[in-house]
């Protein structure tokens, strides 16, 4: 079959294709060092460490269910023998059935949703059971965060056609669009208060912007009449983020979800560049949403090309290692110039304390790299057939 999403890139431009396969080779190749002892999970992060004589070793660190789930998401587009080589020799089915058989242990409803979406897009026998602890998490009325949220009407719409889910469908739909400010195009980072201090409440992140686009764009593309308030929903959230792209391609990764506006670009995160914005914009589209694949292409050069680096060169794409590192960031201490624009757009939206820019610029690169990220990035340029 023909992958839709890389012939389409490969026609708009074609270095950009040699890119994307690079970075999907890198995924496959990468994500095995990742897995934990014994195949059966995947670990939280890999940080990278660099030896006296310019050599780097990886270490894992911690462990992520939520991970695991968000790499079958990606890994089951691939065929058999590569699943396998990924995941530890199991399919991306066998793989979700690992994470059914923890859901007893899982309390987080993120990961439950997540765990469920899995099964649900593996056709994954068990899937009932991921459906029941999704529900058994979710307390009806009790705020959310928008990101869990958002992947519990995911797993919601891929379960459409295998399970009886409509209530709940309509009630996580509702839930989501309730949650934007007024008439905003931006979702905030929960759907109701209480969960967020009052000081940051209208800051939001990327993450509460793409999860909720492509959840409302699958919403959409699910039912057989289609659902056009969420599909407009969702075409306005992608319209606003691509207008407040960098000249650089950057996804930035606070909003004030009140206004509409930018509170703090950085840091850059290199998963929103090749992964997480491609996905929920080309997602978007394929549901019958607005082309934003210039936006997509302008993203996903930065990975070569980083203007925040100019100045001290580092590839953030490392073949030999399998990984590409994290992400650009201000290295300011305890995250200072978030907390500080943050509370200035709370009392004044649109202060930006330029100042900060000057004193604490974006050049440090976070040397790590997760395991989500090669999820993401495989069910973004493998994917497309929703």
């Amino acid at each position: 079959m023909t992958n839709t999403r890389l012939a389409a890139l490969g026609s708009e431009d074609p270095p950009l294709l040699s890119l994307t396969r690079r970075l999907l080779a890198l995924a496959e190749s990468g994500l095995p060092s990742m897995l934990l002892d014994g195949g059966e999970g995947f670990a939280f992060t890999m940080a990278g460490r660099e030896a006296p004589d310019s050599t780097w070793t990886l270490q894992r660190r911690g462990t992520s269910v939520r991970y695991a789930a968000i790499t079958v998401l990606g890994a089951r587009f691939l065929p058999e023998d590569r699943q396998r080589a990924v995941l530890g020799g199991r399919t991306a089915q066998e793989f979700a059935g690992l994470l059914i058989e923890s859901l007893p242990t899982v309390t987080n409803l993120g990961d439950a949703a997540l765990i469920a979406w899995a099964a649900a897009d593996t056709a994954h026998p068990k899937l009932s059971d991921a459906l029941a602890r999704v529900d058994a998490l979710d307390e009806a009325g009790r705020p959310q965060y928008t990101v869990e949220a958002a992947w519990v009407l995911s797993a919601l719409a891929a379960a459409r056609e295998a399970a009886d889910v409509e209530d709940r469908l309509i009630a996580a739909r509702d839930r989501l669009l309730r949650a934007r400010a007024g008439n905003g195009p931006l979702f905030p980072h929960a759907t109701g208060p209480g969960l967020v201090p009052w000081y940051r409440a209208h800051v939001s992140c990327f993450a509460d912007q793409t999860y909720p686009l492509q959840a409302l764009a699958r919403l959409h593309a699910s039912g057989h009449g289609g659902d056009p308030e969420a599909l407009a929903a969702a075409e306005a959230c992608a319209a606003r983020i691509c207008a407040l792209q960098g000249d650089g391609g950057q996804w930035w990764w606070h909003y004030d979800a009140r206004t509409g506006g930018v509170v703090e670009g950085y840091p850059v995160y290199s998963v929103h560049q090749h992964a997480m914005a491609p996905t929920a914009l080309l997602d978007l589209t394929d549901a019958g949403g607005s082309d934003f694949g210039a936006a997509v292409r302008k993203g996903l050069r930065w990975m070569t090309e980083v203007p925040e680096l100019a100045q001290h060169p580092e590839p953030l794409i490392l073949d030999e290692l399998g990984v590409t590192w994290r992400k650009v960031y201000r290295g300011d201490p305890k995250k200072a110039v978030r907390a500080a624009r943050g509370l200035g757009t709370r009392v004044a939206p649109g202060l930006r304390l330029k100042t900060l820019d000057r004193v604490f610029r974006p050049v440090s690169v976070d040397r790590e790299c997760r395991p989500y990220e090669f999820g993401w990035m495989l069910h973004a340029w493998q994917g497309g057939r929703i």
